[in-house]
Parts: structure tokens; sequence; C-alpha cells
């Protein structure tokens, strides 16, 4: 039964590389329609008592469409819709759904999100329709809409979690680009809008923004 289904995805990639090579030189062709990105995630714009961000990541993939611009396929614009998930270790502990502070006397303090992506792109490459390996510059906005998120953290040896609270920003834009040659690609992220809404420590209010980099990988 595996031998079957390996064979079977093996003629279906096949079949689909094959239509690729099978463009004549002029034609219109479509390029990276799927990607998936890994990045190294910090938080800007903390509150000054804040320390910096920990160890954060952040993954994600999606189908992105394809639109050349002309025959040559060069220039290009996309969009998409993907899946992200988050996790941050950072100095903010939530108190209840409306209250956070800077973390007092607290370990393993994270957060976790689950969002859906919207990539919009202006794409550059020096592709044709008879190349597999080029160089692309493509940049542009996200935005995404968080379909959950986890706030957990050790107090006094008890582990406390809050969902879904009121002040987080469900509706996140940040400007995005990507750069390099086949494979692989230097990928940054540029959060607009902070991480809350209506949240203040101190009568001050809370910005934090998202910054990302890291690697983002295009096929087909």
């Amino acid at each position: 039964m595996y031998r079957i289904f390996f064979i079977s995805s093996f003629l279906l990639t096949f079949n689909v590389l094959a239509q690729k090579d099978s463009l004549r030189i002029g034609e219109k062709y479509w390029e990276d329609q799927l990607y998936m990105s890994i990045t190294y995630d910090l938080l800007r714009n903390q509150p000054d008592t804040a320390d910096d961000t920990g160890f954060s990541y952040s993954l994600s993939f999606g189908y992105i469409k394809d639109i050349p611009f002309s025959k040559s396929g060069k220039l290009a614009g996309a969009f998409g819709l993907g899946y992200g998930y988050s996790s941050f270790n950072h100095d903010l502990q939530v108190i209840d759904s409306k209250t956070i502070q800077v973390a007092d006397n607290i370990s393993s303090n994270k957060f976790k999100t689950h969002s859906l992506e919207f990539p919009l792109q202006l794409r550059w490459r020096s592709s044709s329709a008879a190349t597999y390996s080029f160089w692309r510059v493509y940049t542009g906005v996200k935005f995404s809409y968080n379909l959950s998120n986890s706030f957990t953290y050790q107090d006094d040896s008890q582990l406390r979690e809050f969902t879904n609270i009121d002040i987080f920003n469900k509706f996140q834009t940040g400007l995005e680009i990507s750069a390099g040659y086949d494979a692989f690609n230097f990928y940054l992220y540029y959060g607009l809008n902070s991480m809350y809404k209506n949240a203040a420590i101190n009568g001050v209010n809370v910005s934090s923004k998202i910054t990302k980099f890291g690697l983002i990988f295009y096929l087909l």
C-alpha cells in the first residue's frame, strides 16, 4: 500500500514538472505557488522595564497565487492564504483577560498564537519558463487574523494559563521582503501595529510589535 502511494506521488510530481518543462519560451508561466518559512522572532517597543525577548520563533506555510504581469514572467503580483504558528518567550505577565504587567517572580513565561495569513506581494525574478534556479526579490504586505492565543507561566509552583484574552489584537499587519537564489531565501517581516489593544502599564500604553527574520522556501 505504501509502495503504491509513493509511486503515485512520484508520478504526480513528475507530471507537474514535465508540464512546466513543456512550456515554450515566451509563454506565460507561474512560479513559487507554495511557501514555507521558519523565523526567529523579536518583540520591539516593549515597556522600558521589560527584559529582552527570550528565544522565540514562528513557522508558516501556505498557497500563494502567482499572477505574471508579462509573458516573460519576470515581474508578477501574488496573493495567498496560509497558516502561521508563533511561540514567544516574553517578559509581560497576564493578570486577567484585560490586564498585563511586567513579569514579576515567574518562570517559563510564554505565549503562543495560531493565525491565518493573507500575503500580498509584488515579485521580481530572473526566471524563465525553462529555468528552475533563479534570483528573486519579493516584497509586500502580510495581513493576519488570529485564530487563538494562549499565555502560560509558572507562578509559585502553579501553572497559570489564559486563552484568547480580550486585549490581544487579532488583526495584524506587517511589511515583508524575501530575497535569494533557488530554494533558499532570506526573509524579513516588520510588524506595523501593536500586538495589544487598549493595554497599559502604569498609565503608559503597551505597543509591542513583532519583527521576524529567517528563511522562506518557495515551491512549484
